[in-house]
């Protein structure tokens, strides 16, 4: 196991269904750091919205990205993944704010993460949130330290590539 001695902060972001938690837990267990899902922070409110297929707004997701921005602060030192969506460059900025964040992008066609998202029953994330969460989506500037991988890689290829880059001290993305 590769132990994080930077401190570094990793969010595996993405829409919904594109693996933010599966890649986001087996990062955090290769680098020997908590892994917090942040999905269980949305508050009930948030929750019934999704599943009553009701994009949130940005004044929705505030108090959420909040609560994350303290897990990462309270992890300070220590290294931490976090999966959150971090559809946009502001809600990143937040997150950010906390320390030395990097972003993992996980992309792909839109076909397959529908199919992903059908795949998983009982999540209150409707598929019918994905077009709304593509549009939404401002994919990572070349000046935000982070990377974009295909998602059409399996879970372990993809942590072996994030591991890779930060070996190369993980520069901004091209």
């Amino acid at each position: 196991m590769q132990m994080n001695k930077d401190g570094i902060a990793w969010v595996t972001m993405g829409v919904c269904g594109c693996g933010k938690s599966v890649v986001g837990a087996r990062l955090a267990a290769a680098l020997g750091v908590r892994f917090v899902e942040g999905d269980d922070f949305h508050p009930p409110d948030n929750v019934a919205r999704m599943s009553e297929g009701i994009a949130l707004t940005d004044e929705d997701r505030q108090g959420w990205l909040q609560a994350l921005r303290g897990e990462i602060l309270r992890a300070q030192g220590q290294g931490i993944v976090l999966s959150c969506s971090s559809l946009k460059r502001a809600y990143r900025d937040i997150l950010r704010g906390a320390g030395d964040v990097r972003f993992v992008h996980l992309a792909g066609e839109r076909a397959l993460i529908e199919a992903r998202m059908r795949a998983r029953p009982g999540h209150y994330m409707p598929a019918s949130l994905l077009d709304s969460q593509l549009r939404t989506l401002e994919p990572l500037e070349p000046d935000e330290a982070g990377m974009t991988l295909d998602i059409g890689d399996d879970p372990d290829t993809l942590v072996s590539r994030i591991l890779a880059g930060d070996m190369q001290r993980f520069a901004p993305c091209a």
